[in-house]
C-alpha cells in the first residue's frame, strides 16, 4: 500500500475512534514520508489515548516545529498546550512544559497577544495553562480570573476544548471558593458539550473524570452516578483507549459500593487496580486502592484493608477516615482519634464532612458526647451550606446519633427518621441499615421492644446480603437474642448494659460499646441494681448469668 493510501487509512480509523489502528496507520505512513504537521497532531491523540505517553510527547514536538515553521502560530500553541499538559498531568515535569508554553508564547504577534484578545483561541489556551496549575496548587482565587478570561475567549473563539476546559475550571473555583451551586451549574453546561461530542475525545476524557470526582466531594451522588454512567458508555464505545478507562472503572465501583453491589465493586476495583498499575497511572491508582481498602474494610477483611490503605498512601492518596474507621473496628480508639484529627487540620473544606462524620463516630465510641456534639454541629452547619442530599443524610444521621448518646431517644428518633429516608432515595443499603441499629437502640430505649426488634432484624438481613460481618458481629454483640424476656422490669437499653457489664466491661467500655455516655451508663446501672436487688456489679453479673442474659 503507497504512503497516500496508507494516511488516508489512517485519517479514516481516526474518524472513526478507532485509536490503536489509526496509530498502527500514521506510524506506517510517517515511516514512509514525514507526517505533516496536523497528521503529527492526529497520531499524538491515537498515542495519549492508546497509553502511549511518550510517543504522544515526541510527536507533539514535532507538530509544535512543523506548525511554526509554515508560520502557523495559534496552530503551534495549540500543540504546545497538550505538550505541556501531558508533561505536566502525566509525567510531572512542570518545568519542561512551561518552558513549551514559553516558546509558544513567543510565537504570537503583538496582536494576538492583546489583553482580552476575543477571537484568539491560542492566547486563550496560553492564559488557561497556567490557571490550571495554580487551581490543582488550591488557589481557586487567584486561578478564577485567568479561567474566567480563557472561558470568554473559548465562547468568542469557538474553541470548544478551550470553552470546555476553560469552563471545568472555572466551576471547580466556585465551588471551591464557597458558591457551590453556581459552580455546579457551570458544570451541568460543560458535560453538556462532552455528552454530545462537542469536545475532542482527550477534553472529554479530562471532563468527564474530574466533573464526577468533584461531584462525590460536593456530595452530589446522584449527578455522580449520571456522569459515571455517561462515562462507561463513552468508555465502552471506544474500546481502544487506556487513559481515562481505569478511572472509569473506580467511579463504577464508588457507585456500586453504594448501591450495596460489594462483589461487583470489588471487582471493578480490582481490575482498576490492574489497568492503573501498569503502566503506572499516578493519583487515580491511590483512588483505586482506596476504594479497594474500603470495601476490604466493610466486609471485614482488616489485614487486605490495611494493606490497601497503605498503597494508596504511597500514591500520595488522603487514607482517612478509612484507616481510622478501620482502627476504630479493630477497637484502637487512640491511633483512630489521633488519625483523623490530624486529617481533620489540615484537609481541603469539601473533604472536611467526611472526616467529621467519622470523628463524630470515633469520640462517640470513647464515650466523648460533649466533642461528638460539636463535630455534628459544624457537620449540620456544612449540610446547609452546601445542600446535597448524601450530606444531610451525613448531619442527620450523626445528630440523632449523639442525642441517642446523651439520653435523648425521641429527638434522635426524628433526626434518625430523616437520615433513612434521605438514604433510602440515594439507594444506599449499607447506610440504611446502620441507621436503622440506631432506631433500634431508639426504640428500646422507650420500651418499645417489638419497633426495636423489627430496627434490628431489618438491619441484620442488608448486613447479611451485603457481606458487612464487622457490622453483623456487633449487631449480634449488641442486641438481645430473639425471645429474650425483660425480667425484674428490665428495659431493654438496661438489658444491653446488663450484659456489657456481665462481660466485665467498665463504664467507659459500655458507654463505647453502646454509644452513650458514661453519665448515662452510670444512670442505667443504678437502676439496674434497684430492679434486681443488688447492690454491685458483681451481684448484677450473677443475675444476668442465672437468667440466661449472656
Amino acid at each position: 500500500m503507497n504512503a497516500p493510501d496508507v494516511l488516508d487509512l489512517a485519517r479514516e480509523n481516526f474518524r472513526e475512534q478507532s485509536w490503536k489502528a489509526a496509530l498502527d496507520g500514521f506510524r506506517l505512513a510517517d515511516a514512509q514520508r514525514a507526517l505533516g504537521a496536523a497528521d503529527l497532531d492526529r497520531a499524538a491523540r491515537c498515542a495519549y489515548l492508546t497509553g502511549n505517553d511518550d510517543e504522544c510527547i515526541r510527536l507533539l514536538e514535532r507538530a509544535f516545529a512543523a506548525h511554526a515553521a509554515e508560520d502557523r502560530a495559534e496552530s503551534a500553541c495549540e500543540s504546545a498546550f497538550w505538550l505541556g499538559f501531558t508533561l505536566t498531568m502525566n509525567r510531572g515535569e512542570a518545568a519542561l512544559a512551561a518552558g513549551w508554553l514559553a516558546r509558544a508564547e513567543r510565537l504570537l504577534t503583538p496582536a494576538h497577544r492583546a489583553e482580552h484578545d476575543p477571537v484568539c483561541a491560542a492566547h486563550g489556551l496560553l492564559i488557561l495553562a497556567p490557571a490550571i496549575g495554580t487551581l490543582l496548587q488550591g488557589d481557586a482565587a487567584r486561578a478564577l480570573p485567568a479561567l474566567t478570561e480563557a472561558h470568554g475567549i473559548g465562547l468568542a473563539s469557538g474553541h470548544r476544548d478551550l470553552t470546555a476546559l476553560s469552563g471545568l475550571g472555572v466551576g471547580q473555583a466556585r465551588i471551591l471558593l464557597g458558591d457551590p451551586e453556581a459552580g455546579l451549574t457551570i458544570l451541568d453546561e460543560v458535560m453538556v458539550s462532552v455528552t454530545t461530542g462537542e469536545v475532542s475525545p482527550v477534553a472529554a476524557g479530562i471532563v468527564y473524570c474530574a466533573v464526577i470526582i468533584t461531584c462525590h466531594e460536593t456530595y452530589q451522588l446522584r449527578r455522580a452516578a449520571e456522569w459515571t454512567r455517561a462515562l462507561g458508555n463513552w468508555c465502552d464505545a471506544q474500546v481502544d483507549l487506556v487513559p481515562f478507562r481505569g478511572q472509569c472503572l473506580v467511579h463504577r465501583a464508588e457507585m456500586l459500593q453504594l448501591r450495596g453491589s460489594w462483589k461487583d465493586a470489588m471487582e471493578q476495583a480490582r481490575f482498576a487496580c490492574r489497568m492503573l498499575t501498569e503502566p503506572p497511572g499516578g493519583p487515580a491508582v491511590g483512588m483505586a486502592l482506596y476504594e479497594l481498602a474500603e470495601l476490604h474494610r466493610l466486609r471485614g477483611e482488616f489485614a487486605a484493608a490495611e494493606t490497601a490503605y497503605r498503597r494508596a498512601g504511597g500514591y500520595g492518596h488522603e487514607i482517612q477516615p478509612g484507616l481510622a474507621r478501620l482502627r476504630l473496628a479493630q477497637g484502637d480508639l487512640g491511633a483512630a482519634r489521633a488519625g483523623i484529627e490530624r486529617a481533620l487540620a489540615e484537609t481541603v473544606p469539601l473533604l472536611r464532612p467526611r472526616m467529621l462524620e467519622a470523628l463524630v463516630d470515633i469520640a462517640l465510641a470513647a464515650g466523648d458526647v460533649a466533642s461528638a456534639r460539636c463535630r455534628a454541629d459544624e457537620l449540620e452547619v456544612l449540610a446547609q451550606k452546601f445542600e446535597a442530599t448524601a450530606l444531610t443524610a451525613m448531619a442527620a444521621q450523626a445528630r440523632g446519633a449523639v442525642d441517642l448518646a446523651d439520653g435523648d431517644p425521641c429527638s434522635a428518633l426524628h433526626s434518625l427518621r430523616t437520615a433513612w429516608r434521605l438514604w433510602r432515595d440515594l439507594d444506599a443499603p449499607y447506610q440504611c441499615a446502620q441507621v436503622r441499629v440506631l432506631q433500634g437502640h431508639c426504640c428500646a430505649a422507650l420500651d418499645d421492644h417489638e419497633a426495636a426488634r423489627m430496627e434490628f432484624d431489618s438491619a441484620t438481613a442488608t448486613f447479611r446480603e451485603l457481606g458487612a460481618e464487622p457490622d453483623l458481629h456487633r449487631l449480634r454483640q449488641l442486641t438481645p437474642s430473639p425471645g429474650t424476656s425483660a425480667p425484674a422490669g428490665l428495659t431493654g437499653r438496661e438489658i444491653e448494659v446488663l450484659r456489657e457489664v456481665a462481660g466485665g466491661g467498665t463504664n467507659r467500655e459500655v458507654a463505647a460499646a453502646l454509644f452513650l455516655s458514661e453519665k448515662t451508663v452510670a444512670r442505667h446501672l443504678s437502676n439496674i441494681f434497684t430492679k434486681l436487688g443488688v447492690s454491685s456489679r458483681a451481684g448484677a453479673t450473677a443475675y444476668a448469668y442465672e437468667h440466661h442474659l449472656v
